[in-house]
């Protein structure tokens, strides 16, 4: 597998393209298995309308997907099965035993992978470093460890915005350097 991102990660992305094609990466193959396999960015928390346009694009790529399981904290509504063209895939749930920010995904044909779900609402600069690092083939961060080490650095980039925002509304300048008396400077 190739890592692909299906569009740019800006905010023209969404009116370039139709809002049914998926934001997603994928990890190439490794030798080691990566503990994701990949990101998918959906554009809501609407389960049943989202899965039908990932299971689509995935199902050439991986084999015919079968079953799909969500941990059911940031799903409003988990559909008991998902209507994709030529099959129904059926959805299940995991409180405790699946992290809440990823995806399950199984083939009968080629297995089971794992996809960080990156929020709908994220902004373009985080979903694009969140799918990046979901897309390492040497990845060894869980889905819940990517999203804190995301927020750290967005709350660090805010920080220093605010700062800059006072530094700014300050005049921005550093203090003027003394002045020198005009009859030291000849000498």
């Amino acid at each position: 597998m190739i890592a692909t991102v299906s569009h740019a990660l800006t905010a023209e992305a969404d009116d370039r393209f139709s809002s049914s094609s998926p934001r997603l990466s994928l990890a190439p193959v490794g030798p080691a298995p990566p503990l994701l396999d990949g990101a998918w960015w959906p554009r809501s928390r609407d389960l049943g309308a989202e899965l039908p346009s990932l299971i689509a694009v995935l199902d050439p790529l991986w084999g015919r997907i079968t079953r799909v399981t969500v941990n059911p904290t940031h799903w409003p509504a988990v559909p008991r099965k998902v209507p994709v063209t030529g099959h129904v895939v059926k959805v299940g749930w995991f409180l405790a035993e699946q992290d809440p920010h990823e995806l399950l995904l199984l083939s009968y044909r080629a297995g089971r992978w794992n996809l960080l779900v990156v929020p709908p609402r994220t902004p373009p600069e985080s979903a694009a470093r969140l799918m990046a690092a979901a897309s390492d083939p040497l990845g060894t961060s869980t889905a819940s460890r990517l999203m804190e080490e995301e927020a750290r650095v967005r709350t660090a980039y805010e920080t220093d915005r605010a700062v800059e925002a006072v530094w700014d509304s300050e005049g921005g300048q550093e203090a003027p350097a003394p002045a020198v008396p005009p009859q030291l400077m000849g000498r």
